[in-house]
């Protein structure tokens, strides 16, 4: 059996997902977490094979997570899931070590074959981020200099998608669990390391790196 580990903030979610690999036979989720820390904490205990990590934790952020498992358990198979679209995350996550991002919305066939893989030391990826992937190498091959954006840390980087999107600091703290001086502080690096001004100039620099029009929703 795999032994499987879910870190998802959404009681729901996990609930679903138990639900989902239970059916597939040779898959067993012996736990569950609400946050990182809990999930690493759980990680300490031993006995896990595969863990599927949410992006949008309360707190730390799923990719903030994923680079202290990659230090902790260099070895150990996270497949990423969320609901932001391919293009802002999966090429990010595969960089950072994940074995595969999916889309909360992949089917069930999917997410159980992407567990499968993992377990046996493969990596899963979709045809969409196969081409994410196919096209970020060949910006890197055709231009050494990396796009501004490409600077931010994993927390900017989060609070530029939301920022693109058009949510107002306050809204962005609420959903990141931050305070408002942070998300500000956060605000005034990224509009210097992009380069705008404002965010209508982040909003527009956004949408010709196709970064923009994130879900409402966090993943």
């Amino acid at each position: 059996m795999i032994k499987v580990l879910i870190c998802d903030d959404h009681v729901i979610v996990r609930q679903g997902l138990r639900q989902l690999l239970a059916e597939a036979g040779d898959i067993e989720v012996c736990a569950e977490a609400a946050d990182g820390a809990a999930a690493v904490q759980r990680l300490r205990q031993g006995g896990i094979d595969v863990l599927l990590l949410d992006i949008a934790l309360p707190g730390r952020d799923g990719l903030d997570v994923l680079r202290q498992l990659r230090e902790e358990w260099p070895r150990l198979p996270v497949i990423m899931l969320s609901t932001y679209p391919d293009r802002q995350y999966a090429v990010r996550s595969l960089k950072l070590g994940a074995s595969g991002y999916l889309n909360k919305s992949a089917d069930s066939e999917q997410i159980t074959a992407a567990v499968r893989r993992a377990a046996g030391g493969q990596r899963f990826i979709t045809p969409a981020v196969a081409e994410l992937l196919a096209n970020a190498l060949g910006a890197s091959a055709d231009d050494d200099t990396k796009p501004l954006h490409e600077l931010l840390s994993q927390r900017e980087f989060q609070v530029f998608t939301q920022l693109a999107a058009g949510r107002s600091v306050g809204e962005i703290a609420q959903q990141l669990s931050l305070s408002s001086n942070t998300v500000s502080t956060y605000r005034a690096r990224i509009l210097e390391k992009t380069g705008t001004r404002n965010d209508v100039e982040l909003a527009l620099y956004a949408i010709r790196r196709g970064e923009g029009a994130v879900p409402a929703t966090g993943g």
